[in-house]
């Protein structure tokens, strides 16, 4: 670790700590960060345009295997980009894809909740819920047909505040991509597959595992779409460095 470039090992330490404050706010000063530092939906009363970037600093707070993965991976990619890029330009191509990867995870969110938003505007604007019968399920008690313009509000606004997501993966795999491309013969070994893999083709079966599980709708909890946004906003910055004359 003391050889790890400064930019890599400050976002681990900066990471971890959030992790760990994430943890101890609730019960300590009864503060749930993920409200205010997760990636809420847009249209969500919880949402604030800082959190494209708080996110990538959040993760599940229930096991360490979140974090773990993401900071052995911006560990074991980010201070070779590091190195060869400098820190400001690293850091710059970071934050670059994590952003990216949130822009990705709304446009995903707003297709999946178009009909639900449409449905609720037109019953919110009728002042009544005889409409949303199909969302009932969605009420813990009462009847849904019943409810009021006023109720219907607060009953979106607190469904569309269900839509949160936390963690740095967008961004490593925008390193992960930018790795691939720069190191595109190193070996790399997947889990559990005792075979030397070259980055470019490691890279590529990521990209088509994730592709794969968001438009089957793994169920997985996982916001493989945002993967893939890193990805794609990591190579947007890659063809303009290359066109500069960046690149290395």
């Amino acid at each position: 670790m003391r050889k790890t470039p400064p930019a890599t090992l400050n976002l681990l330490i900066i990471t971890i700590l959030v992790w760990l404050a994430s943890i101890a706010f609730p019960a300590r000063f009864g503060i749930d960060l993920t409200r205010y530092l997760g990636l809420h939906y847009w249209q969500s009363d919880a949402f604030l345009p800082t959190q494209l970037v708080t996110y990538m600093f959040m993760h599940d707070t229930s096991s360490m295997w979140h974090i773990f993965c993401n900071m052995f991976g911006v560990w074991m990619f980010g201070r070779t980009l590091e190195s060869l890029w400098g820190a400001k330009k690293f850091i710059f191509f970071y934050f670059f894809a994590g952003i990216g990867a949130g822009i990705v995870q709304e446009l995903t969110w707003m297709i999946d909740v178009a009909p639900l938003v449409r449905d609720f505007d037109a019953a919110i604007s009728s002042g009544s819920g005889e409409s949303l019968s199909g969302y009932q399920h969605l009420l813990i008690q009462g009847d849904i047909t019943q409810a009021t313009a006023t109720d219907l509000l607060y009953l979106r606004n607190q469904l569309l505040s269900r839509f949160v997501t936390v963690g740095a993966s967008g961004a490593l795999f925008g390193v992960l991509l930018a790795f691939g491309w720069l190191f595109p013969q190193a070996s790399l070994y997947m889990l559990f597959i005792p075979i030397p893999i070259p980055a470019r083709i490691f890279v590529g079966i990521y990209a088509v595992i994730e592709l794969l599980s968001g438009i089957s709708g793994a169920g997985d909890g996982v916001a493989h779409f945002a993967h893939l946004g890193g990805m794609l906003f990591g190579a947007i910055l890659l063809f303009i460095w290359k066109k500069q004359n960046k690149l290395y």
